[in-house]
């Protein structure tokens, strides 16, 4: 006899991703340029020309910065060997494609909607719990939306989070190339453990980025099943602005009497935010849900110089980070292999220890100085 637990179907959506923005520039390859990849190809009209400009002077603008054909030549012939590389270790960004966050903060917005899974703990239905967590992973796609890249933390650099939801999150920056962060939240309901790499391939006029864990765009449809395969709870909507449910039969039709039920809506966000954050955003970025005692490894604290890497590979040492391991698992995605990391647990003894403190001194972050690094202190090493 098959067994009632439940199993959770697929739903539907479209492509997408973490990041929809457009690398417009290249910058110190060598000792060469800060042109554009389209220029350097000679794919003529596709140079970046004065976004103020009027279509009248178009055909000038677009004329200004081409290669010569000898310089194109040049060019391109160095940059052949760096087909198929990683595109983080060749080249230099724009600024103005950046949201002020780094990635091991925006890894934070994971947690905004995290009551939903305290209501999947809470609850006796099986189905329902599926219904909740589902609608947890489906909220997710919405911070991931926007069209800004955080910034490549430093390595060691953490996130800390407290005041939301009695949520407890820690994110470390486990690798620097490639960019690698490993995260943890928990509460008295759940537990949650992330690990994220990002890859990049430079093709010669595009780049190809492949986040592991790709976002699907606005509509979902998908059914809740029980373990022989029958649809026990239809589930739909956007997520960009609420999910609903049904119970249906066997067939999948919504059952007579019946009717949907919203189990999740998207928060009010702000009118014309610069950077499209959410009020959520807005507060993981400052020091309202830091904790007492934060680290000064912090993305919210002003960066030091990266000096721990020269001193590091002088005394032949290498980076560990400090509140995950590296375990031997390898879990293969359809752009490669990710290494996964597991919480080790000494951030919730840290944490006890600082919470717990009776010394009645209250330390200001905002004069804390940052600092990632595994040496207290460089210029006595």
């Amino acid at each position: 006899m098959a067994s009632n637990e439940p199993k959770q179907g697929s739903g539907g959506s479209g492509g997408g991703g973490f990041f929809a923005s457009v690398v417009s520039s290249l910058s110190n390859i060598g000792s060469a340029m800060t042109k554009s990849v389209n220029g350097l190809m000679g794919y003529e009209g596709l140079e970046v020309i004065n976004p103020e400009g009027s279509t009248e002077d178009a055909a000038e603008e677009a004329k200004k910065g081409r290669w010569k054909q000898e310089d194109r030549d040049g060019y391109w012939k160095m940059m052949q060997k760096y087909i198929g590389s990683d595109v983080q270790s060749m080249v230099t960004l724009p600024v103005l494609i950046f949201e002020p966050m780094t990635m091991v903060q925006k890894v934070a917005e994971l947690m905004e909607y995290s009551f939903l899974l305290d209501l999947a703990d809470k609850c006796e239905d099986p189905y329902m719990r599926l219904v909740y967590s589902s609608s947890w992973a489906i909220s997710v796609y919405f911070a991931y939306q926007r069209t800004w890249k955080p910034f490549n933390p430093i390595l060691g650099e953490t996130y800390e989070m407290v005041n939301h939801n009695g949520v407890t999150f820690i994110c470390e920056q486990v690798s620097h190339h490639p960019p690698m962060s490993a995260a943890h939240a928990e509460n008295e309901h759940f537990s949650y453990d992330m690990t994220s790499k990002l890859k990049t391939k430079f093709l010669g006029n595009s780049i190809d980025i492949y986040p592991v864990g790709s976002s699907g765009r606005y509509e979902v449809d998908g059914y809740v099943y029980n373990a022989a395969e029958e649809p026990k709870i239809l589930m739909t909507g956007k997520w960009n602005e609420s999910m609903k449910y049904q119970v249906c039969d066997p067939e999948g039709e919504p059952l007579p009497g019946t009717e949907l039920k919203e189990v999740w809506r998207l928060a009010d966000i702000p009118k014309n935010d610069k950077f499209q954050f959410t009020h959520f955003a807005h507060k993981i970025n400052s020091f309202d849900t830091a904790p007492k005692k934060l680290l000064a490894s912090d993305s919210r604290l002003e960066e030091r110089q990266r000096a721990e890497k020269r001193t590091r590979e002088a005394k032949g040492h290498q980076f560990t980070p400090r509140w995950f391991n590296l375990t031997s698992e390898v879990t293969p995605t359809p752009w490669g292999e990710l290494e996964v990391y597991q919480y080790n647990g000494k951030y919730t003894e840290h944490r006890a220890v600082a919470d717990s403190s009776d010394s009645g001194e209250e330390i200001n972050p905002t004069t804390t100085e940052f600092n990632p690094w595994q040496y207290d202190n460089l210029a006595a090493e």
